[in-house]
Protein backbone atom coordinates (compact mmCIF):
# COMPACT_ATOMS: atom_id res chain seq x y z
CA UNK A 1 0.00 0.00 0.00
CA UNK A 2 2.89 2.37 0.72
CA UNK A 3 4.45 2.30 -2.43
CA UNK A 4 1.35 2.86 -4.71
CA UNK A 5 1.13 6.73 -2.31
CA UNK A 6 5.16 7.33 -2.77
CA UNK A 7 4.83 6.18 -6.61
CA UNK A 8 7.87 3.95 -5.98
CA UNK A 9 7.42 1.13 -8.37
CA UNK A 10 10.46 -1.40 -7.74
CA UNK A 11 8.94 -4.14 -9.89
CA UNK A 12 10.33 -4.06 -13.04
CA UNK A 13 9.09 -6.47 -16.42
CA UNK A 14 12.03 -7.79 -18.09
CA UNK A 15 10.14 -7.32 -21.83
CA UNK A 16 9.74 -4.08 -22.05
CA UNK A 17 10.96 -2.14 -18.71
CA UNK A 18 7.54 -1.22 -17.61
CA UNK A 19 7.58 -0.90 -13.67
CA UNK A 20 4.53 -1.66 -10.78
CA UNK A 21 4.28 -1.57 -7.20
CA UNK A 22 3.50 -5.14 -6.72
CA UNK A 23 4.55 -8.50 -7.66
CA UNK A 24 1.06 -9.26 -8.68
CA UNK A 25 0.52 -6.25 -10.82
CA UNK A 26 3.71 -7.20 -12.60
CA UNK A 27 3.02 -10.87 -13.16
CA UNK A 28 -0.43 -10.07 -14.39
CA UNK A 29 0.73 -7.30 -16.85
CA UNK A 30 3.33 -9.87 -18.13
CA UNK A 31 0.47 -12.28 -19.36
CA UNK A 32 0.51 -9.69 -22.40
CA UNK A 33 4.04 -10.54 -23.47
CA UNK A 34 3.37 -14.51 -23.25
CA UNK A 35 -0.52 -15.11 -23.97
CA UNK A 36 -2.27 -14.87 -27.27
CA UNK A 37 -4.20 -11.99 -27.68
CA UNK A 38 -7.68 -13.09 -28.51
CA UNK A 39 -9.95 -10.12 -28.58
CA UNK A 40 -9.35 -7.58 -31.36
CA UNK A 41 -11.07 -4.45 -31.90
CA UNK A 42 -12.77 -3.63 -34.94
CA UNK A 43 -12.06 -0.22 -35.57
CA UNK A 44 -8.84 -0.21 -35.58
CA UNK A 45 -5.77 -3.04 -35.30
CA UNK A 46 -5.11 -3.50 -31.85
CA UNK A 47 -5.31 -7.19 -29.59
CA UNK A 48 -5.60 -7.60 -26.36
CA UNK A 49 -4.78 -10.63 -24.21
CA UNK A 50 -8.18 -9.57 -22.09
CA UNK A 51 -11.36 -8.89 -23.43
CA UNK A 52 -11.91 -6.02 -20.31
CA UNK A 53 -8.63 -4.62 -21.76
CA UNK A 54 -10.41 -4.50 -24.99
CA UNK A 55 -13.71 -2.73 -23.51
CA UNK A 56 -11.91 -0.13 -21.96
CA UNK A 57 -10.10 0.35 -25.04
CA UNK A 58 -13.57 0.52 -27.69
CA UNK A 59 -14.38 3.72 -25.57
CA UNK A 60 -11.44 5.60 -27.28
CA UNK A 61 -13.40 5.04 -30.38
CA UNK A 62 -17.08 5.63 -28.82
CA UNK A 63 -16.07 8.34 -26.81
CA UNK A 64 -17.96 7.38 -24.21
CA UNK A 65 -17.13 8.00 -20.81
CA UNK A 66 -18.69 5.69 -18.61
CA UNK A 67 -16.87 6.60 -15.16
CA UNK A 68 -17.41 10.25 -13.34
CA UNK A 69 -14.60 11.70 -10.94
Amino acid sequence: QRLIHTGEQPYRCGDCSKSFTSRFALSHHCLIHTMEKLWSCGECSKSFVHSSALSSHQHLHTGEKPYSC
